[in-house]
């Protein structure tokens, strides 16, 4: 298994110098739109985690998924996957899952249109997943790279 460092600090000068001293690959933790577009643009880290884990704004017509086509280009472009946390969404209720599903399926949408990679986390049975993403909307192709 191999190490992996977290950084889950919500200050970008902080968040740049650990990822300057830290060894690959190297995941930040989601925290809000300014703190990711920041971090992403910044790149030299692997893996976005969970952005579809933060409050954002939810109405009839739009779904805030913590996640825009500006964000996904500047994560292509680094060569940055966006970390899908599968994990939580075994520990919420119906509705809040119903949420968390909606912002996954358009950060998908998102992906695929920017051609940012994506990358499952937390999950126990890879076929599952792997259909799973692809109901979602994602390709056969982005979906086999998701769970590898």
């Amino acid at each position: 298994m191999t190490k992996m460092t977290i950084i889950s600090t919500d200050k970008i000068e902080e968040a740049k110098k650990m990822i300057r001293q830290a060894e690959k690959p190297i995941i930040v933790k989601a925290q809000d739109v300014e703190f990711n577009r920041k971090i992403l643009e910044y790149g030299r880290f692997d893996v976005l985690f969970s952005p579809e884990s933060l409050q954002g704004k939810r109405s009839l017509r739009s779904i805030d998924s913590g996640l825009d086509y500006v964000m996904a280009k500047a994560a292509s472009k680094n060569k940055i996957s966006i970390g899908i946390d599968f994990a939580t969404l075994q520990n919420v209720d119906k509705k809040e899952k119903a949420f968390i599903l909606t912002k996954i399926k358009q950060n998908i949408e998102i992906c695929r249109k920017a051609g940012a990679k994506i990358k499952a986390i937390g999950y126990s049975d890879k076929r599952d997943v792997f259909a799973l993403l692809l109901s979602l909307g994602a390709s056969t192709q982005q979906a086999k790279e998701a769970v590898e």
